[in-house]
């Protein structure tokens, strides 16, 4: 079965709007596990404008399955993951001022930095992910800069997907087959939601994870965040 880990940015965007701390981000990550989440994403960003370098350090103690944190290695993004020591680490190249991630790595080009960056984080024993397009030639690179895991970039995926829904799965079903062929593990995420996720599940191999958020806390506005995690549950299994 595919990994369910809940991306919860959008809680604290909410809460962040009036200022207090209502929804409750801890409380919300508890419930969100008991729910059946069996992992739990964070992105904080250098301005914090969701979630901020202080909830990531509390939740080290409140996440029971397995906790994700992604974001550009700055050096204080850096300093962070070191410090929480979480059970992974998502390394995705996104401007400061972008309003979510828009691109993967070209691990080719960022190579040196890459292995850099992720020697920190094998050293501490956090197993590391690269955000990457659908691109074969990038996962095979990107074994070479010494990382655990890929993350499937699947903005393009989601784009397409009520039009051809096999001409937009089949990039990611390429670059899936190439990531394990040097060995790595297979995650994926963005703008996945309920209509979209069986059939990637179902037609990329290896997957090992999904990392969904803004559409699952739009969708559980309507249905309800118990019965949306049971739902995607019930699409990956």
């Amino acid at each position: 079965m595919v990994r369910l880990s809940v991306n919860v940015n959008k809680i604290a965007t909410l809460r962040n709007a009036r200022g207090g701390n209502v929804p409750d981000l801890l409380q919300a990550v508890r419930d969100i596990e008991v729910f059946g989440a069996q992992g739990i994403t964070i992105h904080p960003r250098p301005d914090e404008r969701h979630i901020r370098y202080r909830d990531a350090r509390d939740l080290k103690s409140v996440v029971g399955t397995e906790l994700n944190i992604e974001g550009n290695p700055i050096p204080a993004f850096v300093d962070l993951v070191l410090e929480v020591a979480p059970d992974q680490v998502t390394l995705v190249p996104d401007a400061p001022d972008a309003i979510t991630s828009n691109a993967g790595w070209d691990t080719v080009r960022h190579r040196d930095f890459l292995q850099e960056v992720i020697g920190k984080f094998r050293d501490a024993g956090i197993r590391t992910s690269i955000f990457v397009d659908p691109d074969p030639q990038m996962a095979r690179a990107a074994a070479e800069t010494g990382t655990d895991r890929i993350e499937l970039y699947t903005e393009s995926y989601a784009t397409h997907y009520g039009t051809d829904p096999e001409a937009a799965v089949k990039p990611f079903r390429e670059t899936a087959e190439a990531a394990a062929s040097v060995g790595l593990g297979v995650n994926a995420g963005h703008d996945l939601n309920l209509d979209n996720i069986a059939f990637f599940a179902r037609q990329v191999p290896h997957l090992l994870e999904v990392s969904i958020g803004h559409a699952l806390i739009c969708e559980s506005l309507y249905l309800g965040l118990e019965n949306v995690i049971g739902m995607y549950k019930n699409r990956l299994s």
